[in-house]
């Protein structure tokens, strides 16, 4: 099966072709120009790259949030309006997760990994979990420690540490980028900031994974995980 994968919850965003071997492509976008200019261009080149038409995937995948509300409406209605077209299933994945799942591997199990992503206003989204000795990227191989959140750093950091005692914690993303100094600061010893690397590929893999125990849905079905309230939202309570 092929299944080709989108992420649009930065900037750059990425877009994968992957089957149940490997990631066939996967490209990021140019961050200098928005999701709606580059899509569905990006995709299109993808596949003419790899030489697979649009009715040779038999699988969509998406990262359904958190990040930017545009950017989560483009890449979710990209990605539906594609399995509608081709009649087709799709799985939405958690970017933190598909996140932590990159960052887990090579770890063992009972390794602590911690996902933040960008959320600007000085805040990141985040997620926490411990790593199982399952297979890499198979559902079972990450347990939640504490659900996707949006917060201060410090504060999410200050949370976590209470919750995990063990020192070796994994921290990746773009927020553990920026945030670098609040980790080196309070972080447990030994924690390791990985950088923030393309996600397609993995959102692609972990939904093959979801679909061979039939956990698949219509287009229709797939919600965004929105975890911060709109500003739109927020403007009109205040």
């Amino acid at each position: 099966m092929r299944v080709l994968a989108l992420d649009t919850t930065t900037q750059p965003g990425s877009v994968a072709l992957v089957d149940e071997a490997r990631v066939i492509a996967e490209r990021s976008g140019e961050p200098s120009r928005t999701h709606a200019e580059r899509l569905p261009r990006d995709i299109v080149a993808l596949l003419d790259e790899a030489r697979v038409p649009m009715s040779g995937v038999g699988l969509f995948a998406v990262a359904c949030g958190p990040g930017s509300f545009t950017g989560l409406r483009i890449g979710i209605a990209t990605i539906q309006g594609l399995a509608f077209a081709t009649e087709r299933k799709m799985v939405g994945v958690s970017a933190l997760e598909a996140l932590a799942h990159i960052a887990s591997q090579g770890a063992g199990a009972d390794a602590v990994v911690g996902a933040w992503m960008d959320a600007h206003r000085r805040e990141v989204f985040s997620s926490l979990y411990r790593v199982t000795g399952a297979a890499e990227l198979e559902p079972e191989r990450l347990v939640e420690i504490e659900p996707a959140a949006v917060g201060d750093p410090a504060a999410t950091l200050s949370r976590w540490v209470g919750l995990v005692k063990e020192n070796g914690w994994r921290m990746i993303g773009d927020g553990a980028i920026a945030y670098h100094d609040v980790i080196a600061r309070s972080a447990p010893s030994g924690t390791m900031v990985m950088g923030a690397p393309a996600i397609a590929g993995a959102i692609g893999r972990i939904a093959i994974a979801r679909a061979r125990r039939g956990d698949t849905i219509d287009p229709a079905a797939v919600r965004p995980l929105y975890v911060r309230r709109p500003d739109a939202e927020i403007a009109r309570d205040k």
